[in-house]
């Protein structure tokens, strides 16, 4: 039985993506379209949704577009069925995989940080609203 395709549409849909930032992702290399239909529209599959939230996700911790494609490149290669990674290079790639996500925990605790400080602010505002009235 064969994979379930979706337009580009559906995609954006589902992703909370733009059809242009989804087009540039795929200009960029980082998500290619599994099929084309007989009109030429894109075909996506499960895997590229998935392959898509991977990427939005990596947005607000601001990867750039080659962080994310050598990541998405390491995690391809480590589930590669086809030709599978020695362990020798499987090693190799989670060591790099780990330090991706080192630095996506670094960059998360700064975000806590930051939103701590924006929600005090908030809150400063509140009490001067709160004793003028």
């Amino acid at each position: 039985m064969s994979e379930r395709q979706m337009q580009i549409g559906e995609v954006a849909e589902r992703t909370g993506l733009s059809l242009r930032t989804i087009r540039h992702y795929e200009e960029v290399g980082l998500v290619i379209p599994s099929a084309r239909s007989k009109g030429g529209f894109r075909l996506y599959t499960e895997a590229d949704v998935e392959r898509l939230m991977v990427i939005r996700r990596m947005k607000p911790l601001d990867f750039s577009l080659e962080e994310m494609r050598d990541l998405l490149e390491i995690t391809d290669r480590i589930a590669a069925t086809d030709d599978p990674p020695t362990d020798e290079e499987r090693q190799r790639l989670r060591a790099r995989l780990d330090a991706y996500r080192e630095v996506a925990d670094a960059r998360c605790e700064t975000l806590r940080a930051r939103l701590e400080m924006a929600q005090d602010f908030a809150a400063t505002l509140r009490q001067r609203l709160n004793s003028s009235a």
